[in-house]
């Protein structure tokens, strides 16, 4: 009766990969109990999940290592995987909630989140901020346009929220919420993640686009820009090493708030469950808490669908 803080089923989101071709189910290595699945055996694990009366999925697509080039322009492809994924969702599972990744990491043969370019010193190489907000607008679009309910970028391109906006007001679709991942550090917690979605980086690092792990007010800052530019939903990533940040952007906006347990807290945590040196359900659980308790409305988590079993048993 006088506990605070509470966990419902209907906070979650459940992160999925898709991956290019036919009847793929193939477990990650770094990350036990995670898949990645073709467009077709993923409408199965769909349905599990919505069956747990689970919300909403998020989708990270993959799409075949000679697809990728220097724009990723395999990620706003119509026919690129994720949009046949999407499609197929939309028939066969229609009462689930789907998110759309927006980020060009996993399409790319460079690994990075945007355009890259020859910077003004000789053999240097630069995200170039501005050219990559087309090429996002243009995937997020075709997402929408493929049944995405919400798109998310991912990318911390700067303007990249208003660009998509106006991309998909222009087509009549103002009615497709922004989930921005507005303050996503550049966490050593997202090894697993790249592994899983074949994007690691070719060269260099993320540090000049994604946030210093130092920095709190910055994120705040970075919240309110996107905000100003139209988004619906910001979310905090990673999760738990960010619980502060999550406080305090609860404490400076209404719209609801997002945060990510990403695939270092998920994978870490498993290592420690293998070797039984934390309890596995009080400790997901906890944790999962944490991150309410901090402010999030919503939490994106691996853990998901084990947290609504454990959560339907009462």
């Amino acid at each position: 009766m006088v506990q605070e803080t509470r966990l419902s089923v209907d906070q979650l989101i459940y992160p999925v990969f898709v991956r290019e071709g036919k009847g793929i189910r193939e477990e990650i290595p770094s990350m036990p109990g995670q898949y990645r699945f073709s467009p077709d055996t993923l409408v199965e694990e769909l349905q599990s999940v919505r069956e747990l009366s689970i919300p909403a999925v998020i989708l990270f697509g993959i799409p075949a290592q000679e697809k990728k080039d220097p724009v990723g322009s395999a990620g706003y492809a119509r026919d690129g995987v994720v949009c046949q994924a999407l499609e197929r969702a939309r028939k066969q599972v229609p009462d689930l909630l789907l998110i759309a990744d927006v980020c060009l990491c996993e399409y790319t043969d460079h690994g990075h989140c945007g355009i890259v370019k020859e910077g003004p010193v000789e053999g240097q190489r630069i995200v170039h901020n501005d050219e990559t907000l087309e090429i996002l607008a243009r995937a997020a679009l075709a997402y929408a346009q493929a049944g995405a309910h919400v798109v998310a970028p991912s990318d911390m391109m700067d303007g990249r929220v208003g660009a998509i906006r106006e991309a998909l007001d222009e087509e009549q679709l103002e009615h497709v919420p922004i989930l921005s991942y507005a303050a996503k550090y550049a966490s050593a917690f997202y090894g697993p993640f790249r592994e899983a979605a074949e994007s690691v980086p070719q060269f260099g690092d993320r540090k000049s686009y994604q946030m210093d792990p130092a920095n709190s007010r910055e994120a705040l800052k970075e919240v309110e820009l996107d905000l100003e530019e139209g988004a619906d939903i910001v979310m905090v990533k990673p999760a738990l090493p960010y619980l502060d940040v999550i406080f305090q952007v609860r404490q400076m906006t209404t719209v609801p708030l997002a945060a990510y347990q990403v695939s270092g807290e998920y994978s870490s945590l498993c290592a420690a469950f293998s070797q039984n040196w934390l309890q596995r359900e009080a400790t997901l659980m906890e944790t999962l808490l944490a991150i309410r308790r901090a402010g999030a409305d919503l939490i994106l988590t691996y853990f998901a669908k084990e947290a609504a079993q454990i959560l339907k048993k009462g």
